[in-house]
């Protein structure tokens, strides 16, 4: 419990206090009661959602790695995260413009 503690307040810290919403590990609720924040736990159907968009974005991560592999010695992986927000704006824009022009999405 005190390594989520921990954990936890090391990203309050950086992002600020919001709720909590984890995968039922019985650590978590005591961790977040200590701290006094709220605690979700996802459903199973939640937790297929999440698991299936990180294998998605983990498949879009490893082709970009096979047609643009980074040369540089100690690579920081810079270059995946300006991907990776390459592809969030891009799929948000997407998602939008979609959702103008058809009422059913």
């Amino acid at each position: 419990m005190f390594v989520a503690v921990r954990f936890i307040l090391n990203l309050v810290k950086r992002y600020g206090e919001h709720p909590v919403s984890t995968d039922g590990g019985t650590w978590y609720p005591q961790a977040c009661r200590f701290l006094g924040l709220r605690h979700h736990i996802h459903s199973s159907y939640e937790k297929s959602i999440i698991e299936r968009t990180v294998q998605y974005i983990k498949d879009r991560t490893e082709g970009f790695d096979d047609y643009f592999p980074c040369r540089k010695s100690k690579c920081k992986l810079q270059h995946i995260q300006k991907w990776l927000n390459l592809f969030v704006r891009y799929y948000n824009n997407n998602l939008f413009f979609l959702t103008l022009q058809s009422p059913f999405i």
